[in-house]
């Protein structure tokens, strides 16, 4: 049986709590351009399909760099890949929502300060076979 495709929505910004409840609270969001060292946050909103409801999804998020392949950074050691993130999520369905609902989670990736060379980047989060992004540029 093929499951129900997902629907995601990446925001990129300055800092962002998530909460149980699926929601997210975000400061200086909407951003697409920034100066490195860059530190933020990307906020991901999720809308899971009924069908879905209490199934583990599991998720990756990476950071590319404009040819798509991994970011990378100079360290002391040379060049290591900047980040990628994985995990789960699942989500129950509560009591008296109508079928065929969309259900809401969220989740926030925290970036500790990357000094990214200037040039384009983009967030990836890849669930099942669909991908979601959100590119961003850092300026000299």
């Amino acid at each position: 049986m093929v499951s129900s495709p997902l629907l995601a929505q990446l925001i990129l910004c300055d800092a962002a709590q998530g909460e149980p409840s699926g929601k997210v609270h975000m400061l200086g969001a909407g951003w697409s351009m920034t100066r490195s060292p860059t530190s933020h946050a990307v906020a991901v909103l999720l809308k899971i399909p009924w069908d879905r409801a209490n199934e583990r999804i599991t998720l990756t998020m990476k950071l590319l760099d404009a040819d798509g392949r991994p970011a990378q950074i100079v360290t002391n050691n040379g060049l290591v890949p900047a980040m990628q993130a994985e995990g789960k999520v699942e989500v129950g369905r509560p009591a008296g929502v109508a079928p065929g609902s969309l259900l809401d989670a969220a989740f926030v990736l925290n970036v500790p300060p990357l000094p990214l060379q200037p040039g384009r980047y983009e967030w990836r989060l890849e669930i099942d076979d669909s991908s979601y992004s959100a590119p961003f540029t850092v300026r000299p």
